[in-house]
């Protein structure tokens, strides 16, 4: 009998699978993916950049590269960190990865052990949940409101438990529940880590989808004893397709995360780093992004006046300033899990809440994503989920 790794107890299939398979269906109106809008890429300037790449260094765009990426691209990355992030860094501060779900993967690989502890938000993002697990950890959940993680809570918990070996946070328009962090909360956060010292993964997939009010700074701009790193993405603002992402940190950290690269698939694809380099030098991507912010702001607004609309009075949801999600909370005797088949039959989609919290609980929550659906079809799928909700409701 073929026996497998024991890491594999962990990681066994939600029972999203098959919902999540049924929404692929095309008559489905899809509220579950954090999939970015198909119609937004920018497939003829990517194509030019890809010819332009093949013609002026096709040689090096299908040769093996340096694990850390292409150098002119991490230059780049490291201008923009300053201008969207006010982060002072450089291109030996930053690993390319093959999206930033990698990151997650090899921050788990390089600060957990089995029995470790991860501190996260409660709830979290569940694709982080799933890439930590494989190093058997114990995960505890830190308490969150409107602003973000609440300080007196985390300190509660650095006090009194043992082990604790990473943070993790999504700080702006958190995945699930588009959240973004107050000023206030970043710098007692980071008061804390500095106090502690704790390494903090620091995710920021969606940081340039903002539509309204000021930027805030990055906690890693925060930092002064090289404890956080910062993961960073294309997907939301140029091409999931490419898979390119990057770890910034401090050079002891990120040697690691250098080593593990090595070990797991060498390097990201020389050719998508020179194309999406490429694309920046021909192409303003400030100018695409606010393109995207555009769209995703009226979706927003489509769905948030939708769900006032049709949803019944007992349901709470967030107001997001960016980003992709809003967070629904439905009255604590409804379950989200068992009313997807419901929404399901009337052809419409969420993801359910629980999946985000790694030790479980409120089942009374769902995540829903504006960014992919035309107008109509997010105002015919509110109104469906609309009529589900109160059917359920005592």
């Amino acid at each position: 009998m073929v026996r497998y790794a024991k890491r594999f107890e962990q990681l066994t299939s939600t029972d999203i699978a098959d919902l999540l398979a049924l929404i692929a269906k095309p008559d489905i109106i899809s509220f579950a993916g954090g999939l970015p809008a198909k119609e937004l890429f920018p497939v003829e300037d990517l194509k030019q950049a890809g010819i332009a790449v093949m013609d002026e260094m096709g040689v090096a765009a299908c040769q093996y590269g340096s694990t850390d990426g292409v150098l002119p691209l991490r230059e780049k990355i490291a201008a923009r960190m300053k201008a969207k992030n006010n982060i002072d860094t450089t291109a030996e501060n930053i690993l390319i990865t093959s999206g930033s779900q990698q990151g997650l993967d090899f921050a788990a690989r390089v600060f957990i052990d089995e029995g470790d502890v991860i501190l996260v938000e409660s709830p979290t993002y569940l694709g982080a949940i799933n890439a930590f697990k494989a190093c058997e950890p114990k995960f505890i959940e830190v308490p969150t409101d409107d602003d973000g993680m609440i300080p007196e809570e985390l300190e509660k918990i650095l006090a009194t438990t043992e082990n604790i070996k990473m943070i993790y946070v999504i700080p702006d328009f958190q995945n699930p529940t588009g959240r973004t962090w107050s000023l206030e909360r970043r710098h007692a956060f980071m008061k804390l880590v500095n106090e502690y010292e704790i390494p903090v993964m620091e995710d920021n997939p969606y940081g340039e989808l903002r539509f309204e009010n000021e930027n805030m700074p990055a906690l890693k701009s925060l930092d002064t004893k090289g404890l956080v790193a910062f993961l960073g993405t294309f997907s939301k603002i140029m091409v999931p397709g490419f898979r390119l992402g990057w770890v910034c940190a401090d050079k002891e950290m990120l040697d690691r995360f250098n080593t593990i690269k090595q070990g797991a698939d060498l390097q990201t694809a020389s050719l998508t780093q020179l194309q999406a380099d490429k694309f920046m030098d021909m192409y303003d991507l400030d100018a695409h992004v606010a393109k995207i912010q555009e769209v995703y702001k009226h979706r927003r607004d489509v769905m948030l006046a939708a769900m006032k609309e049709y949803f019944p009075e007992e349901v709470k949801f967030t107001y997001p300033d960016g980003g992709l999600f809003t967070w629904v909370e439905l009255p604590d005797y409804i379950s989200s899990r068992e009313m997807a088949p419901q929404c399901i039959a009337k052809k419409v989609a969420y993801v359910p809440g629980a999946s985000f919290f790694p030790n479980g609980g409120k089942d009374n929550c769902f995540r829903m994503n504006y960014s992919c659906m035309p107008d109509d079809k997010i105002i015919e799928g509110v109104k469906a989920l609309g009529e589900v909700i109160k059917a359920n409701l005592k």
